[in-house]
């Protein structure tokens, strides 16, 4: 009891300090951030929805030869989501192959390859303009080349396979790796 009492009173007394600011000490902070769903004007906050589940985390572009695993992503995300699975698409114009507006990437996601898992609406994945959860995903195992690279993630944050487009979603490998995570 006495030690719990001296543990709160030092984490208060240090929380002024900021040694706490940046939320707990776990594999999750490049979690915490808030994006845009792609075409909606709803944010969504990364940590919050995603912390401490399993994820599969795509970078994807409208107009690149791989599109068509959107198919196969969707189909993923139905066999696992209801054992954990989160799978989460980041719409991006880093290799010049998003759609010229949301409205049109939004028809070819949802419309055309029936997406039910979440995406957000274009950030930058790559070299400079990468958002912070794509310079964690590249610090723990290598930037994307190219579109539709898919980062396995296990419930602390921690990459644990990482995929280029070449690999289709529902190749042994990545399903390996999937329940590996689960």
């Amino acid at each position: 009891m006495i030690r719990a009492l001296l543990a709160a009173a030092c984490t208060a007394l240090l929380l002024p300090l900021g040694a706490f600011a940046a939320g707990p000490a776990d594999g999750l902070a490049y979690l915490d951030h808030s994006l845009r769903r792609l075409h909606s004007e709803e944010m969504v906050n990364l940590r919050q929805r995603y912390g401490g589940k399993p994820l599969l985390i795509i970078n994807t572009a409208s107009h690149c030869g791989y599109t068509g695993q959107f198919k196969a992503l969707e189909a993923l995300h139905r066999q696992y989501k209801d054992r954990g699975l989160q799978v989460v698409g980041f719409a991006s114009n880093d290799f010049r192959q998003e759609a010229a507006n949301e409205a049109e990437a939004a028809q070819v996601c949802f419309v055309n390859y029936g997406v039910s898992f979440d995406m957000f609406a274009p950030i930058g994945v790559s070299g400079d303009s990468a958002h912070p959860v794509f310079r964690e995903l590249a610090r723990q195992s290598g930037a994307p080349r190219w579109n539709f690279h898919k980062y396995v993630v296990d419930r602390n944050g921690k990459v644990i396979a990482s995929f280029p487009s070449r690999v289709e979603p529902d190749s042994r490998e990545l399903r390996d790796a999937i329940e590996r995570a689960l």
